[in-house]
């Protein structure tokens, strides 16, 4: 009978990265008990909860013991790598005892430690060295009566494009009984787990080497370490098989779907298929699961899913563990990994003892020895290479002795010359290779005739020349050979000091290991990826603090802005790969990374949320393209399809719809201004003189615009039609201009031939921007086009909007062949004079705007009554006072009564109250007039100051520069003098009115 279970899920969060700890990262991870939570930076009270089989806390609560391991600080909340293997690698290997194929899956972005859980370093072994270690502990326990056998493969995977598989690779094969398996790859029996280990150790070897032949990142890549282990029972003639799949997936980058990114080239890159895939595979299961009917699960469209079909919903024990960061930065990209893990809980696998009686089994395996034992004794130094596009690789460790031999050389070598050390993005495949630098001159590049070869992108055949003399080390770049060190590239000899970090091509990064004499005890796991490339990002001046990161009141930077950090550090040897690619293949594009919204603001100046973009420039037509980052992902990874075959020899002539390279001419944002509307809702006109800023905060050009009130007929309004409050106009019909007058200075156009540019801007609640005519190879083009807009019943929300809201004035780029703006007003609502209807609300909001029309009237009506209350009140307490003293005598008392007489006649304390609200009526109504008349005096002075910040010199003419002088001089007199002006007017109104106020208020206490 099949054993039916579900996938055991795991969740693991690891300690901040260094990166995360400079950047001042939070916590956004909590766990409790199996249950695992996460809350949204942005909005710390929105929190998710997931509950899994088990949550490992490593994250915090831990200490270094003696022998580097990694154990709990006296809390009982860490979980080290002891712990894991506890819970998961015994569960693999009692499946394995008990007969079951058994899979362990390692999911979770890039960085997040997947590989520590799964491999482990140093002294903190993973999952997989412990589970090969244990088994064959377990064996050497077991009873004589019994015989094992134990096989390893390691394979790697990089591409899914089963379509190129060439003739003697290795390929995918399906069999009725084994199902899907790789064709040629054979297992490498193992006698213990010293064999393992040196096999391992060599594999990663090759494994580094061959990520840098292909251009291949090992984030980009699946590994698989499959371990068959066969039980063969003497007297019950029975033998069990056990399959053991440790596959350690490739980085799950959250990107956003290609549709949404509009990249005519979708699902470029092949390990995002195969993830995608994969994750099909498992909403697939997921549904069965749950009951419903699934017509198909695609197992057979990638490679990976294929060979994993027997871990997902077949006959195998599966385990996966998710690995995350706790990093805020990373939270969209955390919150997806535990969305995947949740779903693959639900699926719910049939696992069979795999036992068969044992003679014909003997025999076979027999046969299959002698086979083995033949192919070992012509080893020797030979071995596959790598496979062909496939990318699937297999590895084979040399003899023993040929092993110690090696290493015992290596410790001599590193004991007497510096040396390189290799670092990788991946950190169990950095400080694998070494390369030695003996006495004398040592060439590095792609030729076999260099003392060290170096195969990379951007690697030239005699890249640079290391000289060892006189116990100092130089390093010289060959002509036009990129090399980096310490962050700053170089073009001459260069002295080496003891630990610099040197980059040779696009991305081949080394660390330098000085002569014995220089080496000190200082820990090299600090020098790791992530230091190479923010060191290469502050050799270019760019920081956290660039990206505008305006800490809280803790001084700590908005959690978008360091997520833009993240990704730039990220995207930096990307985009050199691809400008490498680009030369190589003589694509004529420059790749520079940007910040999209770096000096930008939103309509109500609130910065706007900071994303990284490509910039993709035309060497020789100067064409523009800007990409999203998961649109330049998408491309580079066809990029390095496109370039494996150039290195293979391959015609690299394609298409223009299949070339990465390549995109149809599209427009492109300049730049963007803010026009304050505040002007519109007093019914004022505003002209403006806004700078049109790029996404850096400089200056692309000058736009000339006027903002102005109208009747619905067009006429403009004076001075007179101005109102106080902008409630006035709530309820009333609201129609206003704007006018798009000229564009001054554009360097778009100024830049390159073949170019024009359209403005563009979005009123309140219109569902479409509006643009301007196209206008082509005009530097400064009058536009004059004036569009008029109504709102036919003003609400609140709409003189709100006026008030405290900017018209975003947007200027596109042009290019010759692209589509251009729609500047019609088709799909717009208009009147029957032709203007453009904005604030229609729906039904419901002409409801709330009633309700609020109701509740500010009943607002004026209960503070009226207030000021007659607060009236009488004063009045009470000068009759009680007169009272008391007209009671002394009668006299007092006959005074008392004519004057009460007179008072209902004359002078009642509700007519009194109601003459101090009056007054105070007229003081609001001349203090409102006084700020008008300051509101208009400044928008002259604001004219005046423009005028003087544009204005610029004339060049080599001093004739003309000293009337510009002049008339420079002129201006900033008449702006000091109506700046002084309009500031002794407000003063000297606002004076006059306290003077009235407080000659009333002496007066009526008389």
């Amino acid at each position: 009978m099949p054993n039916v279970d579900s996938v055991k899920v795991a969740v693991r969060v690891r300690p901040f990265s260094q990166r995360e700890k400079d950047a001042g990262s939070r916590c956004v991870i909590s766990m409790n008990s199996n249950s695992t939570s996460i809350y949204d930076p942005r909005n710390p009270g929105h929190m998710k909860t997931f509950t899994f089989d088990l949550a490992y806390w490593s994250h915090s609560g831990f200490l270094k013991d003696e022998n580097g391991t990694f154990i709990s600080a006296g809390s009982n909340s860490y979980a080290g790598q002891r712990e894991v293997f506890r819970d998961l690698g015994q569960g693999v290997l009692e499946s394995a005892w008990q007969g079951y194929n058994a899979t362990l899956l390692a999911y979770g972005q890039t960085g997040s430690g997947k590989s520590y859980s799964m491999i482990g370093y140093g002294a903190n072994r993973g999952l997989v060295p412990s589970v090969c270690e244990e088994l064959f502990k377990a064996i050497q326990s077991q009873e004589k009566n019994k015989q094992y056998q134990v096989g390893l493969a390691q394979t790697v995977i990089y591409s899914q494009d089963l379509s190129r598989l060439k003739p003697g690779g290795l390929k995918i094969r399906e069999d009725q009984h084994q199902g899907f398996y790789v064709d040629g790859l054979k297992l490498v029996p193992c006698d213990n787990y010293a064999q393992i280990e040196r096999l391992m150790d060599q594999g990663n070897k090759m494994r580094t080497t061959a990520t840098t032949t292909m251009n291949a990142s090992s984030s980009r890549s699946h590994m698989v370490v499959t371990i068959q282990f066969k039980q063969i029972f003497l007297d019950e003639a029975i033998t069990k098989q056990s399959v053991i799949n440790l596959v350690d997936l490739a980085g799950s980058e959250r990107q956003k779907s290609s549709g949404s990114e509009k990249d005519r080239l979708k699902e470029g890159t092949r390990v995002n298929l195969s993830l995608t895939t994969l994750g099909n595979v498992i909403s697939a299961l997921a549904e069965a699961a749950t009951g419903k009917k699934v017509l198909h699960i695609p197992y057979r469209d990638s490679v990976l899913t294929k060979l994993l079909q027997s871990a997902l919903g077949g006959n195998s024990k599966t385990i996966m563990i998710a690995a995350v960061s706790p990093a805020d930065i990373c939270y969209e990209e955390t919150l997806s990994t535990l969305r995947y893990a949740e779903r693959t809980k639900k699926i719910r696998n049939k696992a069979v003892v795999n036992a068969s009686p044992a003679e014909k089994l003997i025999r076979e395996l027999k046969a299959e020895n002698n086979k083995l034992l033949s192919r070992l004794a012509g080893l020797g130094s030979t071995g596959r290479s790598i496979a062909d596009e496939t990318r699937i690789c297999y590895f084979r460790h040399p003899t023993e002795m040929t092993y110690f031999s090696i290493l015992a050389q290596e410790r001599r070598m590193m004991e007497t010359f510096p040396y390189l050390l290799n670092i990788n993005e991946d950190p169990q495949l950095s400080w694998v290779l070494k390369h030695f630098i003996q006495d004398g001159t040592c060439d590095v590049g792609q030729s076999t005739s260099n003392a060290i070869i170096l195969r990379g992108l951007g690697i030239l055949d005699k890249h640079a020349t290391f000289t060892n003399a006189d116990g100092k080390v130089t390093l010289t770049p060959r002509d036009m050979c990129k090399v980096v060190v310490n962050g700053v590239p170089i073009t001459g000899k260069t002295k080496l000091q003891h630990l610099d970090r040197v980059i040779l091509g696009s991305n081949s990064a080394y660390l330098y290991v000085g002569p014995p004499a220089e080496r000190t005890e200082e820990d090299l796991s600090r020098y790791d990826y992530d230091f190479f490339q923010s060191e290469l990002a502050a050799a270019e001046g760019f920081s956290v603090d660039k990206l505008g990161a305006a800490g809280s009141g803790e001084g700590r930077a908005d959690p978008s802005v360091l997520a833009a950090f993240h990704d730039y550090i990220k995207l930096m040897p990307l985009v050199a790969e691809a400008n490498q690619m680009s030369q190589e293949l003589k694509k004529e594009l420059k790749f520079e990374l940007k910040v999209k919204n770096l000096a930008l603001s939103d309509s109500r100046g609130h910065d706007l949320q900071k994303e990284i973009t490509v910039k993709v420039t035309h060497a020789t037509t100067n064409q523009v393209w800007v990409w999203s980052k998961a649109k330049f992902i998408n491309r580079k990874f066809l990029m390095e399809e496109l370039y494996q075959r150039f290195l293979e020899g391959e015609n690299t002539d394609v298409n223009q719809d299949s070339d990465p390279f390549w995109d149809p001419v599209e427009v492109v944002h300049v730049g963007s201004a803010h026009v304050w509307l505040q002007a519109l809702a007093y019914r004022m006109k505003l002209e403006e003189q806004a700078e049109l800023l790029n996404s850096e905060g400089l200056e692309e050009a000058v736009v000339l615009i006027n903002l102005s009130p109208c009747s619905s007929d067009g006429r403009l309004f004076g001075e007179d039609d101005m109102v106080v409050d902008p409630l006035e106009l709530l309820g009333r019909r609201v129609d206003f201009q704007i006018h798009v007058a000229e564009c001054l200075g554009v360097k778009w156009l100024r830049d390159a031939v073949g170019r024009g540019i359209q403005i563009g801007y979005t009123v309140y609640d219109l569902p479409r921007s509006l643009y301007t005519k196209p206008i082509w190879k005009n530097v400064n083009p009058k536009i004059e086009e004036t569009v008029h807009f109504s709102a036919l019943n003003a609400s609140y929300e709409f003189l709100n909007y006026l008030q405290k809201n900017a018209l975003i004035v947007d200027l596109w780029g042009l290019q010759e062949g692209c589509v251009e703006m729609d500047y019609s007003l088709d799909g717009l609502l208009l009147t029957s004079e032709g203007t453009v209807v904005v604030d229609n609300p729906k039904d419901t909001g002409n409801k709330v705007t009633e309700l609020y029309r109701k509740l500010l009237q009943m607002e004026q009506e209960t503070e009226l009554l207030r000021e007659v209350n607060r009236a009488l009140r004063e009045e009470n307490v000068l009759l009680q006072d007169k009272l008391k003293k007209w009671d002394t005598g009668h006299h007092e008392r006959h005074r008392l009564y004519r004057k009460l007489i007179y008072i209902p006649l004359n002078f009642s304390p509700q007519t009194k109250g109601i003459k101090m609200c009056s007054h105070r009526t007229s003081c609001d109504a001349e203090f409102a007039k006084a700020l008008k008349i300051f509101y208009q005096n400044m928008n002259v002075v604001r004219q005046q100051f423009l005028q003087l910040k544009h204005s610029r010199p004339p060049e080599d003419n001093l004739q003309v520069l000293r009337l510009f002088t002049e008339r420079q001089s002129q201006m900033i007199s008449d702006f000091g003098k109506q700046l002084e002006s309009t500031i002794y007017k407000l003063k000297s109104d606002v004076a006059l009115i306290v003077k009235k106020k407080r000659e009333y208020t002496a007066h009526s206490k008389s």
